[in-house]
């Protein structure tokens, strides 16, 4: 294993804060992961695994080894009348993937198109968009277990998915995830039903909707709506949209009937936390080398080449006038190191 020390860190996440690691290296293989954590506990330092870095807030030196996930490859393990299963690097571009399958016809991953990340990372964060989560075509999950220095692959059911999160960021520091299983459907159910996909499939004139026709729409509507992280430093929505109770929700209306709000049981609420936050008058707002977006409140973004840290202290001050005005504390979605 080829290590390189003291390495900027700054094109290696959509942010592109100058942060250092103090040591870097890269897993292209499985053999690699366990030569890596053996390099790391002989050592006795710290590591993380990065993906496309496009989900992570750097703050300050990583005082440890940074491993770059690079396994690649997508590999059809059966297909049935109904379905396909393929077995995926955690490596493999996430968006890159979603069109493989769009331009097979297989559905499940389309309306998850133009998320920026690795296939590796989608079960840690159990990535969700318009309706579907990565738990909804994930068979199982194949990863390096830290405690027990062996592989294991993980069903569905054993990987504790959840919103935005899973075992594996529960448990970050002792799973490495080395291949992710997909379950993709030959004759898929159609997903148009929430946020604008409807209304740009209607724009369209597609009448009878296709998994190229929804992708299309999905990556129209994100690129319109959130910036492109190689043009202006972002990781898409840094906060989560916070989940309160019934009671609690009839109460905020009443004061704030335009409030954006879904019923998620009959007694929970999902708060859509871009309102919250543009309620608060942060929408467009910059200080300094960081910015709340102005066409989504939801995105925090970094204009130039200032630390991490700033970017974190602006979410911080959004937090808290969350929280001052709606009793509302919001938690990041994006990870801090």
């Amino acid at each position: 294993m080829e290590t390189t020390q003291n390495i900027s860190l700054q094109n290696l996440h959509s942010f592109g804060s100058n942060e250092k690691a103090n040591y870097f290296a890269i897993i292209d293989s499985i053999e690699a992961i366990e030569k890596s954590i053996q390099w790391a506990k002989e050592k006795n330092t710290p590591y993380l695994i990065l993906g496309s870095g496009t989900n992570i807030l750097f703050t300050k030196t990583f005082e440890g080894l940074v491993l770059k996930m690079e396994i690649l490859g997508i590999k059809k393990l059966k297909e049935t009348a109904s379905e396909v299963f393929l077995e995926v690097g955690a490596g493999e571009n996430w968006h890159h993937f979603v069109i493989y399958c769009v331009q097979k016809g297989w559905g499940g991953v389309e309306n998850l198109s133009l998320i920026p990340g690795t296939v590796g990372a989608a079960p840690i964060q159990n990535i969700g968009a318009y309706g579907v989560e990565a738990k909804d075509c994930i068979e199982s999950v194949t990863a390096f277990d830290t405690h027990t220095a062996q592989f294991i692959t993980l069903q569905n059911s054993e990987c504790g998915f959840g919103y935005r999160t899973s075992l594996f960021k529960i448990e970050k520091s002792r799973y490495i995830i080395s291949s992710v299983q997909f379950v993709l459907q030959k004759q898929p159910i159609f997903r148009t039903d929430y946020g604008a996909i409807k209304e740009v499939l209607h724009q369209k004139n597609n009448k009878q909707p296709s998994v190229e026709a929804i992708s299309n729409a999905v990556i129209q509507i994100r690129s319109e709506k959130l910036p492109d992280p190689k043009k202006l430093g972002n990781a898409g929505s840094f906060f989560k949209n916070p989940t309160i109770t019934k009671d609690f929700f009839e109460i905020l209306i009443a004061k704030f009937p335009k409030m954006i709000a879904y019923p998620i049981t009959d007694d929970t609420y999902k708060i859509a936390a871009g309102w919250l936050i543009e309620a608060c008058g942060w929408k467009g707002i910059q200080k300094g080398n960081v910015g709340c977006y102005e066409k989504q409140s939801l995105v925090i973004v970094h204009y130039n080449n200032g630390p991490g840290i700033e970017i974190y202290n602006f979410s911080e001050e959004i937090i808290q006038s969350v929280l001052a005005k709606f009793e509302i504390l919001l938690e990041r979605e994006v990870v801090i190191y």
